[in-house]
This record gives structure tokens, C-alpha cells and sequence, in this order.
């Protein structure tokens, strides 16, 4: 018996809404990339917390993974700043408009290195967003330089070997007091989801550091495909690469439980997720946890640190509920009694 449309009916959420009233445009990344599987798991939360699509403003910056943004919640405000700028383009939509959540989705280039100073200011304002750091190790669309979270004496063929310590972005999170710090892996979607859903639900920044390894910078020296064949072999015409195909990695492991994962180069990756035990209102706990990890060379993952009692920007700056977008002209200019009260203050 042939399937009725009735029966085929799109499941909805309690605003009614269907899982692909959230998802975007198709995306143009590279086939295998973990920032496809973490705009996947956005759109996830977004449907399972029944947040209106436009309730949501998603910004992002330059980079591979400032492109994701045009991935999902294809109906929403959305606005691709300059390299390194989106913090500050957040700030000024979310203080005109604070009814708006808002979600940005950077680099390690754009956070870590010409974003470094925007977004520990971010952090320290406590601007309630979801702020989603898509952590690779290079810069992707400018042929796989080493960018500032790549690993102390990591080689690249074509990058050389990199001779700086990582910045570890959670680390920097936490220095600058931020109140809710999360680190994953884009090959374990149900931790990503769950960690975007808490971090949707939280009053301020919320940071997650997400591990989305680069597929692309793989091809070899001997390789006719590759780059460094072409230019010793012939002079080519157009500025090309070729991609391969790679399937997408998942993982799926227990709370506590440490696992190895083999990427696509053949490097190896060990992820550790926190135990049930572990307090992630504890601040030093949380800054030992990290300084461990470094040393041991294990990517723990989880709910890193949490602090409810921050005041968000909105209400460190004692703004009213009402945005500001909405007030009148008359709201807000100031009266003219208010006006002389500040001149007669200089006389």
C-alpha cells in the first residue's frame, strides 16, 4: 500500500515547526568537514528547544567555518562580519535588540589569532550568546597555514613544522571569567547537541570549543592531484585543488571512558568525556582539568565550567527589558529638562 502524504506528515515541535524549517542552504564545504555535522547539530537544538527561527540572529567572521552560518536556520537575522569582527558586531545587535538569541560561529583563525582581543572582551562583557569556536588547527581557505591552536611541533606539508605552543581557547575563556566553557568533538553529534542546547539556555557567553578536524589538506607530494605536482609538473591555468572524499568520523562513548580516534590523515586523536563526577562549578578544577589535558595530550570534553551568578551585559549596564530597537524616536532622545540638568552639572 502506497504511503499517503497524511501519514508522511513532517514532525513537529511545540511551536509547530518542522526539523527542516530550521536547516539552511546546501552546504559547499568539503565533503566530510565536522563544521557540516555541527551545523547539523544547531539546527537539532534549535528545533528541539522550539526556538522560532526568527528569534535567532547567527553572525561569524572569515573562514571556512564562518561560512556554516548559510547551513542552517536559513530563516533567521543573520550577518558575516570582517576577520576577527564579530564580537563586536554581536555586541551592537544583541545591545539594540536584546529579545534576539544570539549564536556565532568562529575559527581558531578568527578567534585565535586577529579575533583574539574582540573576543576576550566579548567573553569579560558576558554578552548572553552562544559563541561556537568550529577548531581545526589551519587557516582552510587560505591553503592550510598553521593557525594559532595547531599542536607544538606539528608537521604540514606544506606549512612546515610549527615551533609555537597552542592557545588552548578555553583556557583563555576561563581567564577572562567566562561562565559557561564547554570543549567537543564534531564527530560526536549528541554531545555537541546537548552542549548547544545548554549553552542556548544559559544568561551570558557560552563558549564551545569544538574539534572539527580539516579534511582537505591531505594530498601528497607524489600525488597528480596534488599542488606541489602540478606546480614542479606543468603551468596551470586555473587555481584549482582537488578534494577527496572522506567519510564523516563519529564517535560514541560513555561518560569517563577515553577512545582513540584515527583520522583521515592517519594521526591519531585521543578524547576523553568527563565523568559523572566531575564539578564543573569549580573553577580551578576546571583550570587543572585543562592544564592536565595539555600535558597528557587528551582532549577531555564536556561541560568544562559553569557560573549562573554573572551578570549579562544588558543587566551589568542596567538596560530595560524592552529592546532598544523597539523604542520610538520620542523614547529616545532625551527631554529637555534632562538635558539642562547635564549643563548646569559643568557650571
Amino acid at each position: 500500500m502506497a504511503t499517503t502524504v497524511e501519514t508522511r506528515k513532517a514532525k513537529v515541535n511545540d511551536v509547530g515547526l518542522a526539523k527542516a524549517d530550521y536547516k539552511g542552504g546546501p552546504s559547499t564545504l568539503c565533503a566530510g568537514c565536522g563544521h557540516n555535522s555541527i551545523s547539523s547539530q544547531i539546527v537539532n537544538a534549535a528545533y528541539e528547544l522550539s526556538i522560532r527561527p526568527h528569534e535567532i540572529i547567527k553572525l561569524s567572521g572569515i573562514g571556512c567555518s564562518s561560512k556554516s552560518p548559510a547551513y542552517f536556520l536559513g530563516k533567521s537575522h543573520g550577518f558575516n562580519s570582517l576577520h576577527g569582527r564579530m564580537p563586536s558586531v554581536a555586541t551592537g545587535a544583541l545591545v539594540a535588540n536584546r529579545s534576539l538569541k544570539g549564536i556565532g560561529v568562529s575559527g581558531d583563525g578568527d578567534t585565535a589569532s586577529i579575533g583574539m582581543g574582540q573576543f576576550v572582551h566579548l567573553v569579560r562583557r558576558n554578552l548572553p550568546m552562544v559563541y561556537v569556536i568550529e577548531n581545526n588547527g589551519v587557516y582552510g581557505l587560505t591553503k592550510g597555514q598553521f593557525s594559532a591552536t595547531a599542536d607544538h611541533e606539528q608537521t604540514l606539508k606544506y606549512a612546515g613544522t610549527n615551533p609555537f605552543m597552542p592557545v588552548d581557547l578555553c583556557m583563555e575563556a576561563l581567564t577572562a571569567n567566562c561562565g559557561f566553557v564547554a570543549r567537543s568533538f564534531a564527530g560526536d553529534p549528541k554531545q555537541v547537541t546537548e552542549l548547544i542546547k545548554a549553552a542556548f539556555s544559559f544568561d551570558g557567553t557560552a563558549v564551545l570549543d569544538i574539534i572539527s578536524p580539516c579534511v582537505t589538506f591531505n594530498d601528497r607530494d607524489e600525488s597528480t592531484k596534488s599542488y606541489s605536482w602540478g606546480r614542479e609538473h606543468q603551468d596551470p591555468l586555473h587555481d584549482v585543488t582537488y578534494v577527496p572524499r572522506y567519510e564523516e568520523i563519529q564517535v560514541d562513548y560513555e561518560p569517563g571512558e577515553t577512545t582513540i580516534v584515527r583520522l583521515h590523515d592517519g594521526s591519531a586523536l585521543m578524547l576523553k568525556k568527563l565523568d559523572e563526577e566531575y564539578d564543573p562549578t569549580d573553577r580551578s578544577a576546571a583550570i587543572q582539568l585543562l592544564d592536565e589535558a595539555r600535558a597528557n595530550q587528551v582532549l577531555a570534553t564536556g561541560l568544562i565550567y559553569f557560573n549562573s551568578d554573572q551578570a549579562s551585559l544588558q543587566d551589568s549596564e542596567q538596560m530595560i527589558k524592552r529592546p532598544l530597537s523597539e523604542l520610538t524616536p520620542d523614547e529616545l532622545r532625551p527631554s529637555q529638562e534632562s538635558l539642562q540638568e547635564v549643563l548646569e552639572g559643568f557650571k
